[in-house]
């Protein structure tokens, strides 16, 4: 008790505070989220997230040359399809010469040692923006799911180190872990998104690749923003499917839950700090209301100190930058 025990003791002198930090933020927790198109020489700003860019493949390579020299050593892709190649099938994700199988495996050829992980949803490549099949305005659960699990596939059969699954439908990582298995594709990862939520926070990733649901909005598949313990058994059984590590998105607004599955699970857990977040602090740093560097540390460690193993942000390049 006070003045035997002064907390102060353990703040004074930068040399005492490193000594004694509990968590730690280095470019080994960061995975960068990359944005492909199709084209050549394409570098397309995304408004509504500054310094984020749609990129041909060409130009990607040059991007992840300053990527790697970062430190950085996992991507996140994602692909913007063009309109015409958009159907309620699914047709242009599971095609062996699509941009995501493409891209792929242009990047393992020039950068093998970068870590690629894979968006396995259909909401880029369905007519009506949403990521499963639609009949009847309903979302088709097992339809989607069989060819969720060709699309994992081709992704494997491109390079793909893993695959991630950000749909939510049931039963997707057991579909997937099986065909993955019988197709010799034994040591392909699955990271699932299995705490995804209905937030209110994607509105700029969707204006990327122009992926807003063409009617009606997420919440049959997408958890309810209210629920806490739910999260816990959509983890739980998709670790039991056969889940290498789970996901927890958005980030910021649930840290709570981050906490929750880091208590209950002994798996990675990965956090998403999402576009909206990111948006947000671009934001209010353009006016001026913030200090933009400082902000973004310590959202980042907050991550950590949540229990995530790592991050998928896009203030990667920016965070690691600032690391060293």
């Amino acid at each position: 008790m006070y003045p035997n025990n002064r907390n102060r003791r353990l703040r004074k002198s930068p040399a005492i505070r490193d000594l004694v930090r509990e968590n730690e933020l280095t470019t080994n927790d960061l995975m960068l989220p990359i944005f492909i198109a199709e084209g050549s020489q394409i570098k397309e700003l995304i408004p509504s997230m500054p310094g984020c860019y749609r990129l041909s493949l060409d130009l990607l390579l040059e991007e992840l040359k300053s990527v790697s020299d970062l430190g950085i050593k996992a991507l996140l892709l994602f692909v913007k399809v063009d309109d015409a190649l958009k159907d309620n099938k699914g047709t242009a994700a599971i095609a062996p010469d699509g941009l995501m199988q493409r891209a792929v495996k242009t990047i393992k050829d020039a950068f093998p040692d970068l870590l690629i992980m894979t968006d396995v949803a259909l909401d880029p490549y369905s007519s009506y923006g949403h990521d499963g099949i639609v009949e009847a305005g309903n979302i088709l659960n097992d339809p989607t799911v069989e060819v969720l699990s060709q699309m994992a596939l081709s992704h494997a059969q491109a390079g793909a180190d893993f695959v991630a699954p950000s749909d939510m439908m049931d039963g997707r990582i057991l579909k997937i872990r099986t065909v993955l298995e019988e197709a010799g594709f034994v040591n392909t990862g699955i990271m699932s998104y299995s705490a995804k939520y209905a937030s209110g926070f994607y509105g700029p990733f969707r204006d990327a690749l122009e992926s807003a649901p063409g009617f009606g909005d997420k919440k049959t598949y997408q958890m309810d923003t209210a629920n806490r313990l739910e999260a816990v058994t959509e983890v739980l059984a998709d670790i039991e499917e056969g889940a290498d590590i789970v996901m927890v998105k958005p980030g910021l607004a649930y840290l709570d839950i981050i906490r929750e599955i880091r208590e209950n699970v002994q798996v990675p857990v990965a956090a998403y700090q999402v576009s909206g977040e990111y948006a947000m602090l671009k934001a209010a740093a353009e006016k001026g209301w913030l200090d933009h560097d400082t902000v973004m540390m310590e959202q980042l460690l907050a991550f950590k100190r949540a229990g995530a193993n790592f991050i998928a942000t896009y203030h990667a390049k920016e965070a690691a930058e600032l690391i060293g």
